[in-house]
């Protein structure tokens, strides 16, 4: 009878240990945005450089997150770096709005930024943002500056 107990005991402390992972796992997913959380749309950037993002880069407009890079792919023709990422559906993005990849500092990651406009229209699913700033090279910086020259 003891060990039929301790069968019991087990199957209840493990099916408490998943009820408390899987609710865990759905916060972490609620929280991070990865969850099923509303809508979002696609737009579409070329970068002459996008060193230092890759699918899944956080976009953010103010220091806020409101997307995810969702797909890089070299353009052949141009030798541009052709992007594409998701938006909330509740941003409305200004149709003359810049991006850039940015960086969290010295050592920290890229991530790409939104700098909105001002204009009344604003882009729509399948956009292509037109105004895009490629990432800076840190060694590329430093040796302009060792050498004094403004020229790239």
């Amino acid at each position: 009878m003891a060990a039929q107990d301790n069968t019991i005991t087990e199957v209840l402390v493990g099916a408490a240990v998943m009820a408390v992972a899987v609710g865990f796992f759905f916060y972490a997913a609620s929280s991070t945005g990865s969850g099923p959380s509303g809508g979002s749309y696609t737009l579409t950037a070329s970068f002459r450089s996008a060193d230092g993002i890759a699918v899944g880069t956080d976009v953010r407009l103010a220091g806020v997150q409101v997307g995810t890079v969702t797909g890089m792919t070299l353009n052949p023709e141009t030798f541009r770096a052709e992007t594409t990422f998701t938006l909330r559906d509740d941003i409305e993005l200004p149709d003359d709005s810049a991006i850039a990849i940015s960086s969290e500092g010295l050592l920290g990651g890229n991530f790409v930024e939104i700098l909105p406009g001002g204009s009344p229209f604003t882009y729509g699913p399948g956009d292509q943002i037109m105004d895009t700033q490629g990432s800076v090279s840190l060694v590329t910086l430093l040796m302009r500056f060792v050498s004094g020259s403004d020229a790239e």
